[in-house]
Parts: C-alpha cells; sequence; structure tokens
C-alpha cells in the first residue's frame, strides 16, 4: 500500500489547486458583481436621494395647510352642526305653535257651526213656528167663512165641496 500514497497525494494536490482556481474564480467574479451592485446603488441613491429631499419639502410645505383645512373643515363641521339643531328647534317650535293655532281654530270653527246650527234651529222655531200657526189660523177661517156661505146659500144651490188639500191635516 505504500506505493499507492504518492499518486493519492498527487491526486490531492491536483484537486487543492483546482479548488484554489475555482474559488479565485469565484472571488473575482463575486468582486466584480459586487462592484457593480455598488455602482447600481450609488446610481439609485443619487437618483432616489433628490426625489426623498423634494417629497420631504413639499411635506413640510403642505403640512401647516393641511393642519389648516382639517381644523377649517372641523369648524365648519361644528357650526353646520350647531346650525342645524338651531333650525330643528325652530321648525319643532313652529310645527307646535300650528297644531296651537290648528287646535284652537278647530274649537272656534266648531263653536261657530254649532251657534250657526242654533241660530237655524231657533230661526225655524220662532218664524217658521208662527207662520205655520198663521196659514193653519187663516185656512181654518177660509174653512169656517166657506161653511157660512153654505149656509146662506139655497141647499140646491150649494157648491160642492173643496177637494182635500194636503194643508188639511195642519189645522189645529
Amino acid at each position: 500500500m505504500a506505493s499507492w500514497v504518492p499518486y493519492f497525494v498527487l491526486i490531492t494536490a491536483v484537486a487543492f489547486v483546482l479548488q484554489t482556481f475555482i474559488f479565485a474564480a469565484m472571488y473575482f467574479n463575486v468582486k466584480r458583481t459586487s462592484e457593480q451592485m455598488t455602482r447600481i446603488a450609488n446610481d439609485l441613491h443619487g437618483r432616489i436621494n433628490p426625489i426623498i429631499s423634494r417629497i420631504d419639502f413639499l411635506i413640510g410645505e403642505t403640512q401647516p395647510r393641511l393642519i389648516n383645512m382639517v381644523t377649517d373643515a372641523s369648524e365648519v363641521v361644528h357650526i353646520a352642526r350647531s346650525q342645524a339643531q338651531k333650525v330643528d328647534r325652530v321648525l319643532t317650535e313652529t310645527l307646535d305653535r300650528m297644531r296651537i293655532q290648528l287646535v284652537h281654530a278647530d274649537q272656534i270653527l266648531s263653536g261657530t257651526l254649532e251657534y250657526i246650527d242654533e241660530a237655524g234651529s231657533t230661526v225655524r222655531r220662532t218664524l217658521l213656528g208662527p207662520v205655520q200657526h198663521a196659514t193653519a189660523v187663516i185656512r181654518g177661517i177660509k174653512t169656517g167663512l166657506e161653511a157660512l156661505r153654505s149656509f146662506r146659500r139655497p141647499s140646491t144651490e150649494r157648491a160642492p165641496a173643496p177637494p182635500d188639500t194636503p194643508d188639511e191635516g195642519m189645522f189645529i
């Protein structure tokens, strides 16, 4: 077995040299890639840095304006809410007053209609009642006069009896 050891040492040395070349190639490849990445990062940093500084400047300038706008909007909402509450209160009071006035007007109108109805009944009783009585009295007198005339005439010349009139039932 002693004769094979130099061969194994030679193979190991060749493998070691080969590994060294591979590691050197990898080192130079990683170094070149790292330099490219550094250049890309520097280029990107050079391009993004002005954009970031400009955005920072715009935010710095617009932040007070945005705060003022939000504050103003909050005040407007507060004022609008208080005005809406006032309008609601006024409308509620107005509607309550209108209801009271409508109830009052309804009571006045109902009372007036009852008074008119009562007045109509009173007029009927005071005017039509005596008129009906007077009409009945006049008919009674008329009937009595006709009866007297019929007694004075001779019995042959008596006038035929007047036809029944619908007003005869009104005679008292």
